[in-house]
């Protein structure tokens, strides 16, 4: 099988080239044949209210990149810079690996890998951010 195959839970909502497409009650597999499809899990989705960290931004940058929303070549500037810039700002070696990883997957025009790395961090940046109000 070739192509990107989604393994959708029950209920589970998908973009797909800016149709919404929601599965049915049991799980089930989704072969998307066509190259360079736009294809974005909305249980992935960020609001853009909510884009308000510095990942929480770089994941909204990578969703609009996959939802079709954003130009793929000025969006991979914009989350290339976004990586740096949290890079830059963390010296904790899981963070730095996690960007590590997400540049490569941006650099390979794989988004998708990238935002998987990136909302990794969101749960430990919403702790920092809870430590430091404290």
């Amino acid at each position: 099988m070739s192509g990107l195959v989604l393994k959708l839970a029950p209920n589970e909502r998908v973009l797909i080239n800016g149709a919404v497409i929601e599965n049915g009650d049991r799980r089930s597999k989704i072969a998307i044949r066509t190259p360079n499809a736009n294809v974005l899990r909305l249980k992935d989705a960020i609001h853009p209210d909510h884009a308000n960290t510095p990942v929480s931004r770089a994941c909204y940058i990578a969703q609009l990149i996959l939802s079709g929303d954003a130009d793929p070549a000025e969006g991979k500037r914009q989350l290339l810079l976004a990586v740096s810039q949290l890079a830059l700002v963390s010296d904790h070696a899981e963070w730095q690996a996690s960007l590590r990883e997400a540049k490569t997957s941006i650099d390979d025009d794989a988004v998708y890998p990238a935002l998987r790395k990136l909302r990794e961090l969101l749960l430990q940046e919403d702790r920092l951010i809870l430590s430091r109000r404290q």
